[in-house]
């Protein structure tokens, strides 16, 4: 048996699994923060905010636009984070995503991995911004986390890709026999 057990002619998820599954996933990033981890450095990256951003460039409707809101709410739950500061940080990052999509119709594997760069680093610093005291020496931790969040997201990008394969919402193919 291969690797690959791809059947077209399976049926898809129902149509309300495969609307919640996106959201989900981005649930399920931002509860890897609870996760007791030991560290000297924190350098665990925004597993939250990487999903959605990965989300959001490669299944363009598979989130509205307005679901960045209660997903930031959630993530600022579980992470500490001033409350509403992800909220913010996120429906930016989306807004920014869309006016960058009215500018560029076509868009290549290493444009997206640009574009997610720039949110995870605006997002990154903008809650460094509003949650340390403007002295606090942390740079050097935010740098690391940028960068290890930033080298994870074609990881990211390839499990959002299968899991959206899997979703089926895009297929169109009929399900059951047509004769």
């Amino acid at each position: 048996m291969s690797g690959i057990e791809y059947n077209p002619f399976a049926p898809p998820l129902p149509p309300g699994r495969a609307r919640a599954l996106p959201w989900m996933t981005v649930m399920l990033g931002s509860l890897t923060t609870t996760i007791p981890i030991v560290a000297t450095v924190p350098i665990l990256p925004p597993l939250g905010l990487l999903v959605l951003v990965t989300w959001r460039l490669l299944a363009r409707f598979a989130l509205r636009p307005w679901a960045a809101a209660p997903l930031g709410a959630f993530d600022d739950l579980l992470s500490g984070q001033p409350l509403g500061s992800s909220v913010l940080l996120w429906s930016l990052v989306f807004l920014g995503i869309d006016l960058i999509e009215r500018r560029l119709v076509y868009r290549d594997f290493w444009q997206d991995w640009l574009i997610a760069s720039a949110a995870i680093v605006f997002c990154l610093a903008g809650g460094h911004i509003v949650a340390m005291p403007v002295g606090a020496p942390i740079d050097a931790a935010m740098a690391a986390q940028a960068i290890a969040t930033i080298l994870l997201f074609p990881v990211a990008a390839r499990m959002v890709a299968w899991i959206d394969r899997k979703r089926g919402m895009n297929s169109g193919l009929p399900t059951g026999d047509t004769a």
